[in-house]
């Protein structure tokens, strides 16, 4: 069974936000000549790779709230800008939206296996701009979304 890791998505109020942050970083890149990837850089490297590239994805909290997931599809050694080394890891560009779940603040990412994650949503589901995460929670908690 693959294993997941979760991360605040700091600084984005919406999917919509985090897709077109994104893809401004992939034309960035094909601007430069460079191969277009999405890297999420983190401190450290899970030590538990070979579980999450075994299908794992990287679960997005968007103000409080579990919204989208991205694919894993490597983990690889990064040096930073201060010159130490990191984590990339890289993504899918498909964001695939998830069943809406309240999730509380921490630091960094965490692992998250498959028997925690929220299902995907179904198609068409949150397709357009997302609710405000309080009226989502609400939504959500009558069984709504």
């Amino acid at each position: 069974m693959s294993l997941n890791l979760i991360k605040l998505c700091v600084g984005v109020d919406r999917v919509s936000d985090l897709a077109q942050w994104q893809a401004r970083r992939l034309a960035e890149a094909c601007s430069r000549g460079e191969e277009p990837r999405l890297l999420h850089i983190t401190r450290n490297t899970p030590k538990r790779a070979r579980e999450i590239l075994d299908g794992g994805s990287l679960y997005w909290v968007i103000k409080r709230l579990i919204r989208v997931r991205q694919r894993i599809v490597g983990v690889e050694p990064y040096e930073r800008e201060d010159g130490r080394t990191g984590c990339a890891l890289v993504l899918d560009p498909q964001l695939v939206r998830t069943e809406i779940r309240n999730f509380r603040p921490f630091q960094g990412w965490r692992y998250f296996s498959a028997d925690d994650t929220p299902r995907d949503a179904p198609l068409g589901v949150g397709a357009g701009d997302d609710f405000p995460p309080e009226m989502a929670a609400e939504l959500r908690g009558l069984g709504l979304l």
